[in-house]
């Protein structure tokens, strides 16, 4: 069997340290960065001849940039000789852009697949893809993992009565569905409208929700918006105590102070992106917030992949 390694770009660093903590392994000897004029730098500077690789990078803000290293690092194991290497993208950037909403725009999902394929990526491994078919822009293999588990040994610790998992917008209904499915609890829905990008108009609430604990559940947060509306929404409807957990926490512009202000008790993201701005720094009003790490089932997909067992075995 070939020789497991791990690499991580910058926008991932501390997520592989753990990955690779997991799966008791080490971090490869890889340098990333930038010559003087901003391109992207990668040297591999251990020996990866033979090896099965992987590749651990978020395309996190900026996301641009962290594309672009990922595109070099794969490039970079390919011409080293790598036997496999494996993009392990906790956060898939441009999943939202998956399709034509309107004239005349791209599906650039689709185009970064097509960049990963191009640069010698032999497999995928991403998690909470923000809609199913992205696994389908790829000629090559893709595992598809979901939060869930993670999620659901959190909430189970809390003890929470009378739960009602909420999908945020119809396209959430068949997470909610199966999240309720395990937790065994009630299923609402939460009729939205999106007049123009990170604008979201809260209809109505459909299901049951008065005198009960609301866990909204969604695969990533943005500006925090939508989820803001869909609590105060929940709120006015006779929710007691209301809940969030998002496996992507972008948490652009001022999510922070927005979710701060909100009725929401709890927000739940996973460490899939790290809580830093574009520029190194904290971001602000977080006391609600709680991060979730996903290393321990990133590390085991991993390992199954290596070992060339079932992935989706993780999830029945």
């Amino acid at each position: 069997m070939a020789e497991l390694k791990i690499f991580a770009g910058n926008a991932s660093r501390a997520l592989a340290a753990a990955i690779a903590k997991t799966v008791g392994s080490r971090l490869g000897d890889v340098h990333v960065g930038r010559f003087a004029d901003g391109e992207t730098e990668v040297k591999i500077r251990e020996n990866v001849r033979g090896t099965d690789c992987f590749v651990i990078q978020s395309t996190c803000p900026p996301v641009n940039e962290h594309v672009m290293e990922l595109l070099i690092l794969i490039d970079a194991l390919s011409r080293a000789s790598a036997y496999r290497i494996t993009a392990v993208i906790p956060y898939y950037g441009y999943g939202r852009q998956d399709r034509k909403a309107e004239p005349r725009v791209p599906i650039t999902a689709k185009l970064v697949a097509n960049l990963l394929t191009a640069a010698g990526a032999d497999r995928i491994l991403s998690m909470d893809l923000h809609a199913g078919q992205i696994q389908g822009f790829f000629d090559i293999p893709v595992d598809h993992l979901y939060a869930t588990p993670v999620f659901l040994e959190y909430f189970k610790q809390k003890r929470l009565e009378d739960v009602v998992v909420v999908a945020p917008d119809a396209g959430g209904v068949e997470r909610a569905r199966a999240f309720a499915k395990r937790m065994g609890s009630d299923l609402a829905i939460t009729d939205k409208r999106r007049p123009r990008p990170n604008e979201a108009v809260v209809m109505r609430i459909i299901g049951d929700v008065k005198g009960k604990t609301a866990v909204i559940l969604d695969d990533l947060i943005d500006t925090g918006g939508t989820l803001v509306k869909v609590a105060a929404a929940l709120k006015k409807k006779g929710a007691i105590r209301i809940l969030a957990a998002c496996s992507h926490g972008v948490l652009s512009s001022d999510a922070g102070s927005r979710i701060h202000a909100s009725g929401l008790e709890e927000m739940i993201i996973t460490d899939s992106i790290p809580l830093t701005g574009v520029g190194g720094g904290q971001k602000k009003n977080l006391s609600k917030v709680r991060v979730l790490s996903i290393a321990k089932l990133l590390g085991e997909a991993i390992l199954r992949i290596h070992r060339e067992q079932s992935v989706s075995e993780l999830f029945v």
